[in-house]
């Protein structure tokens, strides 16, 4: 279930299971259903009021208003001005306002008797006074296919719905949010909940889109897997079973685990490459090692047991250091925007068999950026990773633009690294073009270090053979779920490698 559609992809998913046989109106019927189960199983018999817009989305909310008037609930359904509710409509947006307001006729009746226990309005303001009053609201309003910003009286009708107070669910989205990049088109309602169908979409997990969902539910409706063999998405959610982490045979030793080096700051700049080493260790590397000058090595030394110190005071030895019996090296946290960063950053790209570049290693390239990219694409065979904030990002990629998801994926292709765009949507892209899209960090990560942490997790994964882009979503759920263990008020960077463990344990388990 890790797969992400658009909302062209899943408009693609619905046709593919009609021409298998299943009508769109069943399809239909059970989305509907599944958005008044869960009404069900979370409140009591309310006034409801159910926004439905001139779509299918707006289907859906026929469906859900006429489950709920059968069980005896009191509804009021704002129908847009757009709706049809012609017997001679064909759609199944109008069939299913049929069967809601003239059951009698949609069953074959003679006469179009509309049912007494069920209020229409079609007015904007009119909705907006009916939003008063209501105990609970459904959105079917837009839909996620949305491609225009919401304004006039649909903008003020959602304004008041976010300000009523009433519990609100959403079917599909939230109405106002782009279901492929999760952006506010103009206003969008902010639910409680959100049902919606087959796949979840980028929009569910992006911001801003995702603190509009509240939960999100995933629903049944009856279409198979088996047409995601022609979609053939390309974004996931990241989440454990997209990927898996290496699970150690009885027999090994720490070098068959992996050798990880992480380039050390200057000696008044030690803390951020020790917080990735000591991550890199506790993310399963069998070894690690801290490598710089003696001075700095020596204010490591008092603050690391089983991380191993190597010194080097020319280019010459650095590359001797890294030219042997190295898996993955990650150079970047503190290391300084120097001309030796950037040296060292090339001879590990040319060097060594995985490469993870955070901070320091992705700003000295500010004005070199291409210089970078093709140290990075001379070897297409090996795994590199970035992992910029959006500052480094746009430090080396300051002309691209579009949502978070686009860009990563633009970024990937013109580097060739594989790039963690962080933050509290952290988008994992590739070169080819695949995408993860990460919803399980709290606030709490944003502190200082946190970036430096998820870099040695990265590096620790990449020296035990994990694929770069494997090792790089995992680190990035695990990392998050790390701070998710950390209970405790004032969470600190220093917190987050002790945490590793009982995460990993959970996954081999």
């Amino acid at each position: 279930m890790h797969e992400l559609l658009t909302p062209a992809e899943m408009s693609r998913a619905d046709r593919l299971t009609e021409a298998s046989g299943v009508p769109s109106l069943t399809l239909m019927e059970n989305a509907g259903r599944a958005v008044t189960n869960e009404i069900l199983r979370r409140y009591s018999k309310r006034p409801v009021l159910v926004l439905c817009g001139p779509g299918n989305n707006g289907g859906d909310g026929f469906v859900v208003a006429r489950q709920l008037a059968e069980l005896g609930w009191q509804v009021r359904v704002y129908l847009s001005p757009r709706s049809s509710v012609s017997r001679a409509g064909s759609s199944d947006r109008a069939v299913n306002a049929t069967r809601l307001f003239f059951p009698v006729w949609s069953r074959g009746g003679i006469f179009p008797e509309m049912r007494e226990d069920l209020v229409g309005i079609t007015d904007e303001v009119a909705a907006r006074n009916a939003v008063t009053g209501s105990d609970l609201i459904v959105d079917a309003l837009l839909g996620a296919g949305l491609d225009r910003d919401v304004t006039g009286e649909l903008a003020a009708l959602i304004a008041e719905v976010n300000k009523s107070g009433a519990p609100i669910i959403a079917i599909d989205i939230p109405s106002g949010i782009d279901g492929a990049t999760g952006a506010v088109r103009g206003t969008a309602i902010r639910a409680d909940l959100t049902v919606t169908f087959f796949r979840k979409k980028p929009g569910h997990l992006l911001r801003p889109g995702r603190e509009h969902c509240g939960e999100v539910v995933l629903a049944d409706i009856g279409i198979e897997d088996r047409v995601l063999g022609e979609i053939a998405p390309r974004t996931f959610a990241n989440e454990p079973g997209l990927w898996s982490i290496p699970k150690l045979p009885l027999e090994t030793y720490k070098y068959a685990r992996g050798h990880c080096v992480v380039v050390s700051g200057g000696a008044m700049q030690t803390g951020a490459a020790r917080l990735a080493a000591i991550a890199a260790l506790r993310a399963g590397a069998g070894a690690v090692s801290l490598v710089g000058a003696a001075d700095a090595l020596t204010v490591q030394a008092a603050h690391v047991t089983a991380v191993m110190l190597k010194p080097f005071a020319s280019r010459e030895e650095f590359r001797s250091l890294i030219g042997t019996r190295v898996d993955s090296l990650v150079i970047g946290p503190a290391a300084g925007v120097t001309q030796q960063t950037r040296d060292c950053s090339l001879d590990v790209l040319a060097r060594v068999p995985a490469v993870v570049l955070d901070a320091d290693a992705l700003t000295v390239f500010k004005d070199h950026a291409e210089t970078l990219f093709q140290a990075v694409r001379a070897r297409p065979d090996r795994p590199v990773v970035m992992t910029p904030h959006e500052g480094e990002f746009a430090r080396l990629f300051p002309d691209l633009t579009g949502d978070k998801l686009e860009r990563a994926r633009a970024a990937a292709a013109r580097s060739g690294a594989i790039v963690i765009m962080k933050g509290a949507d952290t988008v994992i892209a590739t070169p080819d073009g695949r995408a993860a899209i990460n919803a399980n960090a709290p606030p709490s990560l944003g502190t200082a270090g946190s970036g430096d942490v998820l870099a040695g997790i990265v590096g620790g994964l990449l020296a035990q053979k994990m694929a770069g882009f494997d090792a790089a979503a995992a680190a990035v759920w695990i990392h998050g779920e790390a701070a998710n263990r950390c209970t405790v008020d004032g969470l600190i960077s220093e917190d987050l490698p002790d945490a590793i463990p009982a995460v990993l344990s959970t996954l081999t388990r």
